[in-house]
């Protein structure tokens, strides 16, 4: 939430304290955008960076949204332009935006830039490219620096505090973190897995599987997690898969099952990564040898 104290934004710089130079800002497909002015008119179609630039303050710029982007409340009074993969170009173009944030698995980007639009992409995926993307947002906002720094130190001082919190045995709980039915898994070298080796935990998933690895059911059988994290829409489906009842978590109940609020914090590598981790301790909390 906003009123969290690592997520309360920074004042917004006053208008005259804006700057009046051009902007030029590197994105992650290596192109540097140019900008006259601070963008007025922004549209977001990726919730991550919808919220940070609410985060940085700076709400009041969105003109629109994709449809999965419902953080903070008020941006969804905003109009919706479609999905992240899949935006409405139409619907972007009609907004009259100066600036368009998007992730680099859109296919609506070079449309929008043949349109004559402003496209910024930036898709973070580690929590050293969250820090990134905030400072990148904050420079395409004309923000200053110390800005995007100032909420990064915030949320990383609550990760910190988190991980001391919790008791050392927490050290022996072995997770399997569930994104999505597939099953998707989010692994060690996931922003998600990030989080959980700072909290302590140790991920099922080795890192050279990649970030968020389709697994076959049997590699989680035969990896036995003490812990199972999981949304509440695949809870359910945990007990009808093949072998699943031989695993120690399911077996014991040794469940943690996030409401789609709670799993949205978790799987958005944005200025909610300390909300997310939060709800990781906790259940680590509950279920710690």
């Amino acid at each position: 939430m906003l009123g969290a104290p690592w997520l309360a934004p920074v004042q917004a710089a006053k208008p005259a304290q804006a700057q009046a130079q051009a902007i030029s800002v590197l994105d992650d497909r290596g192109r540097t955008v140019l900008l006259p002015q601070p963008p007025q008119r922004v549209v977001s179609v990726l919730p991550s960076l919808t919220e940070t630039v609410c985060a940085l303050g700076q709400c009041q710029r969105l003109v629109g949204v994709d449809r999965f982007s419902d953080w903070p409340a008020a941006v969804r009074a905003l109009p919706q332009v479609g999905g992240g993969i899949d935006p409405n170009i139409e619907a972007i173009v009609t907004l009259r935006p100066d600036l368009v944030l998007m992730a680099r698995s859109s296919r609506g980007s070079e449309r929008l830039e043949a349109l004559g639009l402003t496209v910024l992409v930036l898709e973070p995926q580690t929590h050293a490219d969250v820090r990134r993307v905030m400072g990148r947002v904050a420079q395409a906002l004309g923000l200053p620096a110390q800005q995007a720094e100032q909420l990064w130190q915030r949320i990383d001082a609550e990760l910190t505090a988190l991980a001391g919190a919790l008791p050392p045995s927490v050290r022996q709980t072995r997770v399997y973190f569930e994104v999505n039915r597939a099953p998707f898994a989010a692994g060690a070298s996931s922003f998600i897995g990030e989080s959980l080796a700072r909290l302590g935990a140790q991920n099922i998933v080795p890192p050279e599987l990649g970030p968020f690895p389709q697994l076959n059911p049997e590699f989680v059988v035969r990896a036995n997690p003490d812990l199972i994290m999981v949304g509440a829409r695949d809870r359910a489906s945990l007990h009808e898969r093949p072998g699943w009842g031989r695993i120690r978590a399911v077996r014991e109940q040794r469940l943690c099952v996030f409401a789609d609020a709670e799993l949205d914090a978790l799987v958005r590598p944005g200025p909610r990564l300390a909300e997310g981790a939060r709800l990781l301790a906790d259940c680590l909390r509950r279920h710690a040898p």
